[in-house]
């Protein structure tokens, strides 16, 4: 397993030293960790608030189930069969606990469903500042290129020849023109 560890660790090293002689590249591997992680959020986010729903519609289904029963325990109270009624206050009790443990789960839900919210968001500015940071990358290399794009550009001088360039003739006529101009003026 020693082998595997040391090669895991030099390539982890040799990706850090990639990264940090390639900032813009490392910018991009962030982001994609953070739309990850904004993916990974909202699925929370979704899930909880999915959750959430579910509970209410329980909570709600044995409040139904709860008011029932109490209109059971007063019908046996009345009808004087004690037996019944104490039976069934039991099972009201029983469902009430019930309601108490699904509302906890429902209000931590919702303390999930914002924490989620408050994370998402947290994730998107941060998402946000490295996309800026990465256009001013991309504008700063755009600008070394433009600057260097002068100096690295090769002029194949073996293949100059002084006969076929333009501008040579050019220059040629213009210096002729000069010169007769000058030959005019002192005659």
């Amino acid at each position: 397993m020693s082998i595997f560890d040391d090669f895991s660790r030099f390539l982890e090293t040799r990706l850090e030293e990639f990264l940090k002689n390639n900032p813009h590249l490392e910018l991009q591997a962030l982001l994609e960790q953070l739309k990850e992680q904004e993916g990974e959020a909202l699925k929370l986010i979704i899930e909880k608030e999915g959750q959430k729903k579910r509970l209410e519609s329980e909570i709600l289904s044995l409040a139904e189930e709860i008011q029932s029963w109490h209109q059971r325990v007063a019908k046996a109270q009345a009808a004087g069969r004690l037996d019944l009624a104490q039976r069934a206050q039991e099972r009201e009790a029983a469902l009430l606990r019930q309601g108490n443990q699904l509302w906890g789960q429902m209000e931590a839900a919702k303390q999930q469903i914002a924490n989620g919210k408050t994370l998402l968001t947290q994730i998107r500015q941060r998402k946000e500042e490295l996309q800026a940071k990465a256009r001013q990358a991309q504008a700063a290399q755009a600008k070394a290129n433009y600057d260097t794009k002068g100096w690295n550009q090769t002029i194949n001088y073996s293949t100059y020849n002084k006969a076929n360039d333009p501008l040579e003739a050019e220059f040629q006529k213009w210096e002729l023109d000069d010169e007769l101009e000058q030959l005019k003026r002192n005659m």
